[in-house]
């Protein structure tokens, strides 16, 4: 993926003050949005001058890259950690408990509703703001990125062959996962929970005929 930073901070003071205003643009998204979300704003509510501020980031756009690909980190450290301490009796537990954590962030990671994994929402559900389908990297959509972590992370604990076929289910997955969240968060912003089960009801049938 591409560098989300202008210059990685090397110092604790510095990286101090990136968390912050990647903190504060998240608390800003779910309070104002995107589109009135501004490089000024940030930079007072992290108490950084402006110019700190543009040391780091080259403008709004790629502070929320930044933001969405913290989430992302986080999202799959959490699931990396959710299945060391899981006793899985099927990959559709591993479904599950994927699904459960990407549903708990949303409703209560700060900004995730707005910018989850790149994609940037008008409004929870969405639609989303064109052209930001590509936020983590410039050759691949968000999605392809996602199921590709995901696929390096739980490839191990999926009985069946690596290579194209599986790639290609994986994404598929995801793909459709997060259509029908999408869906739920529109319907309910906490999430409805019949669509949620029917989340996984789907991706559960589709991955059955790839998977053992």
């Amino acid at each position: 993926m591409t560098s989300t930073l202008r210059r990685r901070p090397a110092q604790r003071r510095s990286l101090e003050r990136v968390e912050r205003m990647l903190d504060e643009c998240a608390l800003l998204l779910d309070e104002i949005g995107y589109e009135a979300l501004t490089t000024k704003e940030v930079a007072r509510r992290a108490e950084v001058p402006i110019g700190t501020f543009y040391q780091f980031f080259p403008d709004k756009h790629g502070l929320v890259r930044a933001l969405a690909l913290r989430n992302l980190e986080a999202f799959l450290d959490s699931v990396t950690e959710r299945l060391a301490a899981a006793e899985l009796g099927h990959w559709t537990d591993l479904v599950d408990l994927a699904i459960d954590e990407f549903v708990a962030m949303k409703r209560t990671t700060p900004g995730f509703a707005v910018v989850d994994f790149g994609e940037i929402l008008r409004a929870p559900g969405g639609p989303a703001i064109e052209g930001t389908d590509r936020m983590l990297d410039t050759a691949l959509e968000n999605n392809a990125i996602v199921a590709d972590r995901l696929r390096a992370i739980t490839v191990d604990l999926l009985d069946a062959p690596a290579g194209p076929a599986l790639d290609r289910a994986i994404l598929v997955a995801v793909e459709a996962a997060d259509a029908v969240l999408k869906l739920a968060f529109r319907v309910d912003p906490e999430g409805d929970r019949d669509l949620i089960a029917e989340c996984k009801r789907l991706v559960h049938g589709y991955l059955a005929v790839h998977l053992p």
